[in-house]
């Protein structure tokens, strides 16, 4: 098996550790290129239409961008009758464009949202290859590709129908803007009127997407750069004079468009609410102390994150050097601005986990020339092999975790789960034995292998089937199965979800459900017992009898629904409740 990787990777010039920066063709050749974005494509794209949406935030994007189609509203983004005046309205055009493109029947299937994360999370390996491959050589930027890939966080994202991916892509392409520039200073040339237009243009996409953001990693890393060396020279190549103009255009028609609709609330709540409120106190119940992400790295950029850890004294002596010097002024500064945050979410330092495969991958090439100068303190052997147990107990436990969790929540074996448990656990093995005899090529291959078997083992053969969890799916069908057939006798259903209130369940209903109280609840139910349904949990349920104790109607339970919701970690059983219609149906039948 081994050696069939080797080969691979010989394909895709990564076998070769002897390449050397000096006199080297940096360009990446376009069929090498081309099986990266391959490989990503195909990694990332298992469970793409099986795994129901993941809340929160995922169906909140999905059920705003419906909403826009249906209504054909593209400014005044919304979730059911609330505003959602959180960021500009950019993720939400690129959702509808392959909605429509898919089709009006597929408004509320889960998978035309997703392709933008699929097309931007392959896109951005494709770009962080190109990227490393011009700072340190073609096997690097293949390596950086690989290494983004097969991250945890990354593969998390790529599946997900949010902003987080396509943001990656507009950071990306200004930083490709930045390293061109910065090759034509080394080689004492002009910088193309292009490249600058490429990068601000690519800022001004990344504030239609999610506002501020990109300008941290987008124009902290020049302006970083420029502080140290007390150059400024790459910052001007980007025409600042008359470039953030650019930037300016592409976001202002919009901004007046959503001011003048919201009368001024849109920067209200975005700006004063979501975004100063993440930056003086935690949101959400997301607030945590600094040093959380180097705390989760280890899991987050699994299984590149003990390679990183092994070559930081490498990096260390190598902090002069042109190429790691604008690599740590794209990593460092943003990396410290989001620890000191409040609010913390594993996907906020994404952006900067292409520079950090770039910079691993630069320096694990380099093994043979530059390691000479390293200098490893006893603390730091220690420290190194305190992490790669954590990096091996992390593979382990991943590769546990398909089959643990079929059989735990849904008492049943799976042989596809158990296999690939198997084999990400031997190559999970073989990687730490070659890491204790520091073959770091050799292990670096073998978990690669193993991240790719397991997160096609887990989106095919497991989380689809965690019926637990997907609460939303399973009341769906529950409702579905209990709507009265009788269009004369109820035109339209209203259903009322008094114990989840998850987004999930909004967008399956095509946003139409109301989110109340069990008291409201049973309001509704003697208003209109004809058409109306109550998902109440058992927590639930003596409030919502109490309010019904004067009426003189009869409630009937239709069966149930138990699992996890997994956002609260809390285990329900709602129920699903309507009223006794048969008196109903009686009366109807005899006028």
């Amino acid at each position: 098996m081994l050696k069939f990787f080797l080969s691979f990777c010989d394909i895709l010039h990564f076998a070769n550790w002897q390449t050397q920066r000096s006199g080297l063709n940096t360009a990446l050749q376009w069929k090498s290129l081309a099986l990266l974005g391959l490989i990503a494509f195909v990694t990332f794209l298992p469970g793409r239409m099986s795994v129901p949406p993941f809340d929160r935030d995922e169906p909140r994007y999905m059920q705003a961008t419906a909403q826009m189609l249906e209504t054909h509203h593209f400014i005044d983004i919304r979730f059911q009758d609330k505003p959602r005046y959180v960021q500009p309205a950019g993720i939400y055009w690129l959702e509808a464009i392959c909605a429509t493109l898919a089709g009006q029947r597929y408004w509320h299937s889960v998978w035309p949202y997703r392709i933008p994360s699929l097309m931007a999370m392959t896109i951005s390996v494709m770009l962080t290859a190109c990227i490393g491959s011009m700072l340190f050589g073609q096997t690097a930027g293949i390596l950086a590709g690989l290494l983004l890939l097969s991250s945890v966080l990354v593969t998390a994202e790529s599946r997900m129908a949010t902003i987080d991916s396509c943001l990656l892509v507009c950071v990306l392409l200004a930083q490709f803007a930045l390293v061109r520039a910065l090759q034509d200073r080394r080689l004492k040339q002009p910088t193309p009127i292009g490249t600058a237009v490429l990068y601000w243009v690519s800022i001004g996409c990344g504030l239609m997407l999610k506002g501020p953001v990109i300008l941290m990693p987008s124009l902290a890393t020049p302006l970083t750069l420029a502080l140290i060396e007390k150059n400024a020279s790459l910052w001007y190549r980007m025409r600042p004079r008359w470039g953030w103009i650019i930037a300016v255009v592409i976001l202002l028609p919009w901004l007046v468009a959503i001011g003048f609709v919201s009368h001024g609330d849109f920067f209200y709540r975005s700006i004063g609410k979501n975004f100063l409120g993440k930056i003086s106190s935690g949101q959400e119940s997301h607030g945590l102390w600094p040093g959380y992400y180097l705390l989760i790295f280890l899991i987050t950029f699994w299984p590149g994150s003990y390679f990183t850890m092994r070559v930081l004294p490498v990096i260390w002596c190598q902090k002069h050097d042109l190429n790691v010097r604008y690599l740590l002024c794209w990593i460092v500064p943003h990396w410290l601005v989001f620890e000191t945050i409040p609010t913390k979410l594993p996907h906020y330092v994404l952006p900067v986990y292409p520079a950090i495969a770039i910079l691993t991958a630069g320096m694990l090439i380099q093994r043979k020339t530059y390691w000479k100068k390293e200098i490893m303190t006893r603390l730091w052997r220690f420290f190194l092999g305190v992490y790669r147990i954590a990096w091996c107990l992390v593979g382990c436990l991943l590769a546990c975790a398909a089959p643990f969790l079929l059989w735990k929540l849904e008492n049943r074996i799976s042989f596809f789960a158990f296999l690939c448990a198997v084999v990400v656990l031997y190559l999970v093995g073989l990687a730490t034995v070659y890491l204790w005899q520091e073959k770091l090529r050799y292990a670096l291959l073998s978990s690669l292998g193993a991240a790719i078997f397991l997160y096609t083992g887990l989106f095919i053969f497991v989380v689809p089937h965690l019926q637990t969890i997907w609460l939303a799916p399973r009341l769906v069908t529950l409702i579905q199965n209990n709507l009265v057939q009788d269009k004369k006798l109820c035109p339209h259903t209203n259903v009322f979800s008094v114990s989840f209130s998850e987004p999930s369940l909004v967008f399956l209903l095509r946003g139409d459900v109301h989110l109340t109280s069990a008291e409201q609840a049973a309001d509704a139910i003697q208003k209109n017992p004809r058409c109306t349904i109550a998902l109440v949990g058992r927590r639930e349920q003596s409030d919502f009898f109490n309010a019904l104790q004067h009426w003189h109607g009869k409630v009937i339970s239709r069966g149930h629904v138990r699992g996890l919701n997994y956002s609260n970690g809390r285990f329900l059983n709602i129920s699903l409740y309507t009223a006794d219609i048969a008196p109903y149906i009686k009366e109807t039948r005899y006028h």
